[in-house]
């Protein structure tokens, strides 16, 4: 029996908190995952790299994403792809959602 089909508005599966940054996974495989993000504003990922390339759709609000040390503003309706193995980090200019899209090779 396959789950039910349910037409859902993204930005409204996962909610601000302040202070915080909250996750909810909606997809997670072998192949690569799909994850929604709510940032406070402010708040934000620290410096990282990842073994894969992501591809982030903006839901809600505006963000500087850095990618190798250089900002990009992203706001509602915008994308970036973060390549792998390129440190890069997110901070929410304010209330901020995403969808962070990761395939795995």
């Amino acid at each position: 029996m396959s789950a039910e089909t349910v037409v859902q508005r993204l930005a409204d599966m996962v909610a601000w908190q302040k202070g915080a940054v909250i996750s909810r996974a909606l997809i997670k495989k072998m192949a690569g995952t799909v994850t929604l993000f709510a940032f406070d504003e402010g708040e934000g990922l620290s410096e990282h790299t990842a073994p894969f390339e992501a591809l982030v759709l903006v839901l809600e609000g505006k963000a500087d994403i850095a990618v190798d040390g250089v900002p990009h503003r992203v706001g509602m309706g915008e994308s970036i792809v973060l390549p792998a193995g390129r440190p890069h980090a997110v901070r929410a200019v304010g209330p901020f959602k995403m969808m962070l899209v990761m395939i795995k090779e």
